[in-house]
C-alpha cells in the first residue's frame, strides 16, 4: 500500500508539471482528488486494512494529498503570471510620455540662430574662471565691489565661479583672429536671489571687434534682437551707466512683457533691465593684444532667464520659478 501511494503521488506531480493549460489542470484535479479519484479510492480502501495499519496509511494518504494540492496551486499561479505577461503585438501601442526642453534651453536654442543670421559665432568658455579673466583683464581694480566675496563665489584667491560671460572677451581676443563676432553663452554665478535674480543663471555675451565700429552699430544689433526675440511691438532703450570694461557704457531695457509697460512688481515702472552694453574699453582691447587705435568694438551681456521672462504672453513675474522643478509650471512649455 505504501508503494502504491508513492507511485500515485509521483505520477500526479509529473502530470501536473506537464499540464499545458488550466483545462488540463482541472482534468488532473478530478482524476486525482475527485470523488472517484485515485487518492479517494485509496482512502476508501482503508476499511479493508487491519486497524493497526489504518493510522499509518491514512497519514501517508493525507501527506500525499497535501503535496498534490500544493503542486496544483503552484501550477495555477504560473498560468496567471503567463497570462499577465502576455502581450498582443497586434494591439495598438500605448503612447509613451515624451519630455521636452527646459524653458531656458529652449530660449538658448532660439537666441543663437538670431545672432548667427548677422554673422555671430557661438563660443564657450569656462564656468570656473581665473580672477584675471573675470576681473583684472576687464579693467576692474582690486577694490572693485564685484570682487567682494559677498558678490562672487570664490574657490581660491585666484579662481572664481565665473560671475559673467564677459570673462570670455579677452580669451576670444587672445586668439588673434580679427574681426571678431562672438556669442558666448554659459552659466554664471552670483550671490543674489530675488524675483529677478538667481544664484546660478545663464548669460549670452556678444562681442564685436572691427574697424570703425560705433554706438549706432551697437544700438542696431540690440534693436534687431529685441524685435526678433520679443516681437515687433516691443521697444528697447539704452541708458548711460558705468562699467569698467566698456566706455561709454549703457544699461539696456525692454518694455515689460508682464504688464505691457504699465508697471508691476517685477519691472516697477514699465521697463525691465536686461543687461549691460557699451563700447569695448581701450584697456580691455590692450589686454587682448589688440591695438585700440586701429580696432574698436562693442559688447553686451544679457541674462537668458530674464530675457525669456519678457517673451510675449508668458507673464512670468518671478525668475526663481524656472529652477523650482515644479512640474505644474514646466509642463506648460
Amino acid at each position: 500500500m505504501e508503494e502504491k501511494i508513492q507511485k500515485l503521488t509521483s505520477s500526479a506531480l509529473t502530470q501536473i508539471n506537464q499540464a499545458q493549460n488550466k483545462i488540463q489542470l482541472e482534468d488532473l484535479r478530478i482524476q486525482h482528488l475527485g470523488k472517484k479519484g485515485d487518492l479517494t479510492s485509496v482512502l476508501k480502501s482503508l476499511t479493508q486494512l487491519p486497524i493497526e495499519q489504518r493510522k499509518k496509511i491514512g497519514k501517508l494518504v493525507n501527506l500525499a494529498k497535501q503535496e498534490i494540492i500544493t503542486a496544483f496551486e503552484r501550477k495555477e499561479k504560473t498560468f496567471e503570471v503567463e497570462k499577465a505577461a502576455w502581450i498582443d503585438v497586434t494591439a495598438p501601442g500605448v503612447k509613451l510620455q515624451i519630455g521636452h526642453l527646459h524653458p531656458v534651453t529652449a530660449a538658448i536654442s532660439e537666441i543663437v540662430p538670431i545672432f548667427e543670421r548677422i554673422g555671430f559665432t557661438r563660443t564657450s568658455y569656462p564656468e570656473v574662471e581665473l580672477d584675471y579673466y573675470a576681473f583684472e583683464a576687464l579693467n576692474m581694480p582690486k577694490d572693485h565691489p564685484a570682487r567682494d566675496e559677498w558678490e562672487t563665489f570664490y574657490i581660491t584667491n585666484d579662481i572664481v565661479l565665473t560671475p559673467h560671460t564677459s570673462s570670455g572677451q579677452v580669451r576670444e581676443m587672445e586668439k588673434g583672429k580679427l574681426p571678431i563676432r562672438m556669442l558666448n553663452i554659459a552659466k554664471c554665478y552670483r550671490r543674489q536671489s530675488d524675483v529677478s535674480h538667481t544664484p546660478m543663471f545663464h548669460q549670452f555675451e556678444g562681442l564685436l571687434v572691427d574697424r570703425y565700429v560705433s554706438i549706432a552699430n551697437l544700438k542696431g544689433v540690440l534693436d534687431y534682437f529685441v524685435k526678433a526675440f520679443f516681437g515687433p511691438s516691443r521697444k528697447s532703450r539704452i541708458r548711460p551707466f558705468h562699467f569698467r570694461f566698456t566706455e561709454p557704457s549703457f544699461e539696456v531695457d525692454v518694455t515689460c512683457g508682464v504688464c505691457d509697460g504699465v508697471g508691476c512688481r517685477l519691472c516697477k515702472q514699465g521697463w525691465l533691465e536686461l543687461g549691460g552694453a557699451g563700447m569695448v574699453h581701450p584697456k580691455v582691447l590692450e589686454f587682448g593684444k589688440i591695438d585700440p587705435t586701429i580696432w574698436s568694438g562693442f559688447a553686451f551681456g544679457w541674462g537668458v532667464e530674464r530675457a525669456y521672462m519678457m517673451k510675449e504672453s508668458l507673464k512670468i513675474d518671478d525668475i526663481r520659478i524656472l529652477y523650482e522643478n515644479d512640474m505644474r509650471f514646466l509642463e506648460q512649455f
